[in-house]
């Protein structure tokens, strides 16, 4: 109880959108034996699967060291998962290897941003050759690698999306999609959901609707609506009532004129909270009639992660009018994309618009090689395939814990919810803290999520197979069953 009473301590940072994270390749569908029996108290904690690397050995300064240099010199704003922060020194794939060699299963994928796997060979192929031959030359000179990537982006969007502005994070992609909004409409005003996670800079941090990563400075012209929360949400599932509650902002919130909607399909900070079905067709009518354009926040849905489809907003049968992106974009690169029309992107050109590093040599190559190793790795069927697997077994686990609350998701993109009281859904912050840590003990990473901290988001890197899904699963089993 008195790690639970410090741990419940520091639960206020638990919804950060969330740290951490040849690929395994089993498909085996038979369920292990915590599967079909409860974890009993003599019952030997679960194994990792098989996996064919090891580490190097690490010679460089350990955790503690490595800690006290972080807290002397970088920002007090930081903070750190675990009572006991991890030293990471490696990555393979759908793995983490600490100080010691110990391997980890990486569920997180460094906040959503992994796609291909850690140090993916032939995404490192691709960085590496083009970094012996040039780095750096800016948009002011050619180069066919910005100009053939645009191009491959370019053919995975639908409709009209075939102009792309290649930045350096998902902020900077949502600042940008922003300001083309209000350029291209000659509106202010933009809507976003509450429960939001948009990104930290100043602009964003408007479309932002989490108290806990809002600082006391002017928004701006922004206006958060209620959150088509299935779960929690006031509606249920209404798509209609939910889309209605933003009609009703219009006309009483507004001059009845607005810049812009941005949603994401599935929240990610927020807890993998999916949008009520239906949600986003209604509501994009509404904002298209208010003279608005509507904005699609892929920066952690994109690229094949929902199995269903390549971007999460076509899970709503709707097609925006501009599609930000980032985190899996680039594998681990620091990445980020705006896509949109040629009506729409024609409005940036009315004054210089330059981005330093937005799409150079080394970057422009190793996002060609995701896009490449998505498809021929067949990544989307696949986070379909051991998507539903592992949210199968997360259900059938909800009907053993009395603490699990919500499962939801898709793909590989997936919340568990911890309630203290299902029919009151009272958020369950004390026992979510003290089983990240014993997830950690067992060799599980997980990242933490919902304004409460109290939901465990499960997004691995996208070659994370069925067996790693059974070990994710027992690992909670057993972890529960000592609560």
């Amino acid at each position: 109880m008195a790690l639970q009473r410090q741990l419940l301590k520091k639960a206020r940072f638990g919804n950060y959108h969330n740290t951490l994270p040849l690929c395994g390749s089993s498909f085996s569908t038979v369920p292990s034996s915590s599967s079909v029996a409860a974890a009993s108290d003599d019952a030997p904690p679960p194994q990792l699967p098989p996996f064919d690397h090891s580490p190097r050995p690490y010679r460089g300064p350990l955790a503690d060291q490595v800690f006290q240099k972080r807290k002397q010199f970088l920002g007090p704003s930081l903070f750190h998962y675990y009572q006991k922060p991890l030293n990471i020194v490696e990555g393979k794939m759908q793995y983490l290897y600490d100080e010691n060699g110990r391997r980890y299963l990486d569920a997180f994928a460094g906040i959503v941003t992994v796609s291909c796997g850690h140090c993916h060979p032939e995404v490192l192929e691709a960085i590496v050759e083009q970094s012996k031959v040039l780095q750096h030359a800016t948009t002011i000179y050619l180069h066919h690698a910005i100009a053939d990537y645009a191009e491959a982006l370019a053919s995975k969007m639908p409709g009209n999306l075939k102009v792309v502005y290649f930045v350096n994070s998902g902020s900077e992609a949502n600042e940008l999609a922003m300001l083309m909004a209000r350029l291209y409409t000659g509106n202010l005003g933009m809507i976003s959901l509450r429960n939001a996670y948009h990104g930290g800079s100043s602009g964003t941090l408007g479309l932002t609707a989490l108290n806990t990563w809002k600082y006391p400075i002017p928004q701006g012209e922004i206006h958060h609506v209620v959150n088509p929360d299935p779960y929690r949400g006031v509606f249920g599932s209404d798509a209609n009532r939910y889309a209605k509650d933003l009609q009703d902002h219009i006309d009483f919130g507004t001059s009845g004129k607005v810049a812009g909607f941005m949603a994401e399909t599935i929240q990610g900070v927020g807890g993998a909270v999916e949008l009520a079905p239906g949600y986003l067709k209604l509501v994009y009518d509404i904002v298209h009639k208010a003279g608005g354009v509507c904005i699609a926040d892929e920066v952690q849905t994109g690229f094949g992660r929902t199995g269903s489809h390549y971007w999460g907003f076509e899970t709503q049968g709707v097609i925006p009018d501009i599609v930000t992106m980032a985190k899996g974009i680039g594998n681990g690169l620091p990445m980020g994309a705006v896509v949109t029309t040629p009506e729409i992107a024609s409005v940036l050109a009315q004054k210089i618009q330059f981005n330093t590093f937005g799409g150079n040599p080394v970057c422009s190559a190793g996002g060609l090689a995701v896009l490449r190793v998505i498809d021929k790795e067949k990544r989307q069927a696949h986070c379909t395939d051991v998507g539903s697997h592992l949210l199968d077994r997360l259900r059938a686990l909800q009907q053993r814990h009395e603490i699990i609350g919500d499962v939801r998701g898709r793909g590989l993109m997936v919340g568990l919810e911890l309630v203290t009281d299902r029919s009151e859904k009272t958020p369950a912050k004390a026992e979510t803290a003290v089983l990240f840590e014993k997830l950690r003990e067992l060799g599980v990473l997980v990242g933490k999520g919902g304004l409460h901290g109290n939901v465990f988001r499960v997004k691995p890197p996208m070659c994370f197979s069925k067996d790693d899904a059974d070990f994710l699963v027992d690992a909670l089993d057993y972890a529960m069953s000592k609560l």
